[in-house]
């Protein structure tokens, strides 16, 4: 995407062209914001395959593999459409790992709280359609259509307690760093390092946010990164373990397995099996 923000509507003719025509699991380079009014969603994310009703909000996270299919329920498709770069908007919870790790899609009610999300779409889309949309405007109330969000699912006890303490500043520090280098063969100490603090420290407080140790969130995040090479790519698993950090095609067959259940091969087999 070249624009820094779009927004636009999927009615029910949209929502038959995009059926229409080869929709396979992809990646954005930018962050995707879904609200559907009416209609329904096919919604292939996070490696499995979910169908739900409207009222429901979608993130799609910059790089999250996905495939949406929006569909028609009792003759209507009303979903709003929000796409934007990362640095559109530098400071938001959406666009942390653990906020959003397969919890992408939330239903919602039909009441006076989502009569307000879509209040707010439309007045962001009518000055998106001005000649010249002045996008401080537009930023202002999308940050506010955050909030919202974010509050009904504090309502919905979703991730309350991670969307409390995500606001670390450190922990998100860990996170763009650990986007930056995944892929190579970095330990524990290296992030500790960057962020001048000890192991010690890093691991207790990405424990008390994620429940997880360091070495195991850099573990899931080079997996993960796996599991999209192995659903959108033909490269082998020899290339794929290499290109994520692993030299040796066993050690990574087998750090795949121990964590996803399969082997690579089977995994990949699976995915093409739901996803057709």
């Amino acid at each position: 995407m070249k624009d820094i923000f779009k927004i636009f509507k999927i009615d029910a003719a949209e929502s038959e062209r995009i059926n229409a025509i080869d929709n396979e699991p992809h990646h954005h380079d930018f962050e995707e914001l879904l609200i559907g009014k009416y209609g329904q969603l096919e919604h292939f994310i996070d490696f499995k395959s979910q169908l739900i009703d409207a009222p429901f909000v979608s993130f799609i996270a910059q790089g999250k593999v996905h495939r949406a299919k929006p569909m028609v329920k009792d003759g209507k498709c009303d979903i709003w459409t929000i796409r934007f770069k990362r640095e559109f908007i530098a400071e938001t919870v959406f666009q942390l790992y653990a906020s959003y790790h397969e919890k992408a899609n939330i239903c919602l009610k039909t009441d006076t709280c989502f009569e307000r999300l879509d209040i707010i779409c439309t007045i962001i889309y009518e000055e998106y359609l001005q000649p010249n949309p002045d996008l401080s405007i537009i930023r202002q109330l999308l940050s506010s259509l955050f909030t919202i969000i974010e509050s009904d699912r504090k309502k919905l006890n979703l991730n309350y307690d991670e969307s409390k303490k995500i606001q670390s500043l450190t922990f998100k520090n860990f996170l763009n760093l650990l986007e930056n280098n995944y892929k190579e063969a970095k330990d524990v100490n290296f992030y500790a390092e960057k962020l001048f603090m000890s192991t010690r420290n890093l691991n207790l407080i990405c424990q008390d946010i994620l429940h997880q140790s360091v070495s195991e969130i850099i573990e899931i995040r080079k997996l993960t990164e796996a599991k999209n090479l192995l659903i959108t790519t033909d490269k082998t698993i020899a290339e794929i373990g290499y290109e994520i950090g692993f030299n040796e095609k066993t050690y990574f067959t087998h750090a795949f397995k121990k964590k996803a259940g399969l082997t690579p091969s089977e995994y990949r087999k699976e995915m093409a099996r739901i996803i057709s």
